[in-house]
């Protein structure tokens, strides 16, 4: 006899929000608002740029906060399923802003990738990365078992990466190629691929981008010189603190100046004018400074909790999209606070990634929270009166 499977039943019901994720979640943004002030308000009240307004950059980060927590709150209340073929309406407006920032966009420390409606400056990478676990979630799920086919699975996956790094390296942005690609492959992973299969691309790609990058370095060297010595310089923080690695070396000399238990709260030092970009990409650098080793410590341990909860309700969910959007969102969230952590602390090159939910920046701030409206929503599926019963809940029942 067939084993009985609940089935989803069509009555509209839908369960409530996971409160823990979602309280973690306004936490870390109003500790964001609060480094950020800490950070910036120094800079701002003698930048002309800020109108020597103290609370400028503080100021501009809680418009943004507002925004994101409406749209997190928006989002949350439709139901994820709505993107596995509604994904369409986000993806294609990114996808056409993506494809004009290199022609239109403005440049900002060595990379083309904002672009400006009026006084407001928009990141269309940041966007294009929840863009592309939309689309991958809908792609691996609608393939189901065919996705471990390497021809029908894997090169169609790998064709729509490709074509996301390429286009944001036009600009170039190696930062936000490094945490899309990065994501691709969790969300790959977390789909069921062949992992065989995936090695041994994977090792075949590595192969071929190495000897593109190569034929370029050599074919313009000068124009590859600055990116590798800003690449290298982690190896050795003080071997050029004037020009290549100032950025670290600053960095580095902040989170030693926090020592054990931190300068205390707004006593940061390399926040006035000497680390560049305090209240942005090394934002953490200052927490360091003004928390010390136990605060660093701390928060550290906090984000891990917030992502282990995220990792929990994408495991929990019935549904094989759900899975997948939410392990890409989580592993979107980890590649990217990894990235930037590791720069600021000399663990791995620095790439000009920002701290999701810390950093200064509205572009980021707002996927991010579109990203927790979305792991809500799918929580809110898990926790269903009606809800359907997993697979393997229903093995260990009739077992």
């Amino acid at each position: 006899m067939k084993p009985q499977t609940t089935k989803s039943k069509t009555t509209g019901l839908r369960g409530r929000p996971d409160f823990l994720l979602l309280v973690l979640t306004l936490l870390l943004v109003g500790f964001g608002l609060v480094m950020v002030f800490s950070a910036s308000s120094n800079t701002a009240v003698i930048s002309k740029e800020a109108n020597f307004d103290a609370l400028f950059f503080t100021k501009r980060q809680l418009m943004w906060a507002v925004l994101g927590t409406i749209s997190m709150f928006v989002v949350m209340n439709i139901p994820y399923t709505v993107f596995k073929k509604g994904f369409i309406l986000y993806f294609i407006p990114v996808m056409i802003t993506l494809i004009l920032v290199p022609f239109l966009g403005k440049e900002l420390n060595g990379a083309q990738s904002w672009l400006y409606i009026g006084p407001i400056g928009i990141q269309p990478t940041e966007f294009a990365k929840l863009a592309m676990i939309l689309y991958l979630g809908s792609l691996i799920a609608k393939k189901g078992e065919k996705f471990r086919d390497f021809r029908k699975g894997l090169v169609p996956v790998y064709i729509i990466v490709f074509l996301f790094c390429l286009i944001i390296m036009m600009q170039p942005d190696l930062g936000a190629c490094i945490v899309l690609s990065s994501c691709a492959l969790i969300i790959i992973v977390a789909g069921g691929a062949n992992l065989k299969q995936l090695l041994l691309s994977g090792i075949i790609i590595s192969l071929a981008v190495s000897a593109v990058v190569s034929i370029s370095i050599m074919s313009k060297p000068d124009d590859w010189q600055y990116r590798i010595n800003r690449f290298t310089a982690f190896m050795d923080p003080t071997s050029d603190e004037q020009n290549s690695t100032y950025h670290l070396s600053r960095s580095l000399q902040a989170l030693g100046h926090g020592g054990i238990t931190g300068a205390g709260f707004g006593h940061s030092v390399q926040k006035l004018k000497y680390l560049p970009y305090p209240y942005s990409d090394f934002i953490f650098s200052i927490i360091g400074e003004e928390f010390g080793f136990i605060g660093s410590m701390l928060f550290l341990l906090f984000y891990l909790f917030f992502l282990w909860r995220g990792l929990v309700i994408a495991v929990r969910c019935p549904d094989s999209y759900g899975t997948i959007v939410g392990v890409g969102i989580v592993g979107l969230i980890a590649v990217q606070t990894l990235v930037n952590i590791g720069g600021v602390t000399g663990a791995i090159p620095i790439t000009g990634v920002t701290l999701p939910f810390i950093s200064h920046g509205g572009s980021s701030l707002i996927v991010s929270m579109l990203c927790m409206g979305i792991l809500l929503s799918i929580s809110r599926e898990y926790n269903r009166p009606d809800k359907p019963v997993a697979p393997q809940q229903q093995r260990r029942t009739h077992n």
